[in-house]
């Protein structure tokens, strides 16, 4: 995991350099431009909020809020996830030209993604005042959990990104994953909801207490448990340890099924 840091180190301004450029070609000709990474977790958080405060109502204060603080986690990994798997693949021609540590393309995915959840903390802030909604103390803690998610993201993007050369389908199932895992999470309901039976099956869940993180630091201003820090940092650095060791298994063979 060293080398991993190591490389993200000395090869940083490319890195950068290519997060910059991956947003600017998603962001291409649009008229709104950076606009959309604030628009489209509001938009979402407003439509969500409408049907589980007015047509289902799910009885909890301040839905908009409880849902924001673990939708905008949730849309990073997400986004990241699925920009990660196709970070190779979409960079083979410049593979099969020059040598670029092939490291840099899953790292540069989760930084553009990173940029656009540092952005979309504006709206969380507009809405806070807009509801008058406290600004707890505890959003200064707020880098701990993020630090286990972009680990969490990192390592599984490693994962699929090396996968997704060989298997080209990883790309699609992925998508599905991501969908059926955004309902066994607790984005728009409580873990409390969950029948007793089941929430031992819900906590097998990694992204539950990296949420949990957010909810607690944003929503319910608590200070997290020291058990609850530490699974949520475990999750990260073991996702990264396992992501990272098997793309450096299969990496110098990358190239030749591009």
């Amino acid at each position: 995991m060293f080398q991993l840091f190591w490389e993200i180190w000395n090869n940083w301004e490319l890195i950068w350099a290519l997060a910059m450029k991956e947003l600017h070609v998603r962001y291409k000709r649009s008229a709104l431009g950076f606009l959309w990474s604030l628009l489209n977790p509001l938009m979402t958080m407003v439509i969500l909020t409408l049907v589980f405060s007015t047509v289902m109502a799910s009885g909890i204060s301040h839905y908009s809020i409880f849902l924001i603080s673990a939708l905008l986690p949730w849309t990073f990994l997400s986004q990241s996830l699925s920009y990660a798997v196709e970070s190779i693949v979409s960079n083979s021609d410049l593979l099969k030209k020059i040598y670029v540590p092939k490291s840099v393309f899953p790292v540069a995915a989760i930084v553009s993604n990173l940029v656009n959840f540092l952005l979309s903390l504006i709206p969380l802030a507009l809405l806070l005042v807009v509801l008058r909604f406290p600004f707890h103390r505890t959003l200064l803690l707020l880098p701990i959990p993020l630090a286990g998610l972009v680990l969490f993201a990192l390592g599984f993007g490693f994962f699929c990104a090396a996968a997704n050369v060989y298997f080209r389908d990883v790309a699609h199932i992925l998508q599905i994953v991501i969908q059926a895992w955004f309902y066994m999470s607790p984005i728009i309901y409580s873990l409390d909801l969950v029948p007793r039976r089941f929430r031992l099956l819900f906590r097998l869940n990694p992204m539950v207490y990296i949420l949990n993180e957010f909810r607690m630091s944003i929503y319910w201003g608590k200070l997290p448990t020291a058990q609850s820090v530490g699974m949520s940092l475990a999750v990260g650095l073991v996702a990264v340890f396992l992501g990272y060791s098997f793309f450096r298994r299969v990496e110098d063979s990358l190239v030749y099924y591009l």
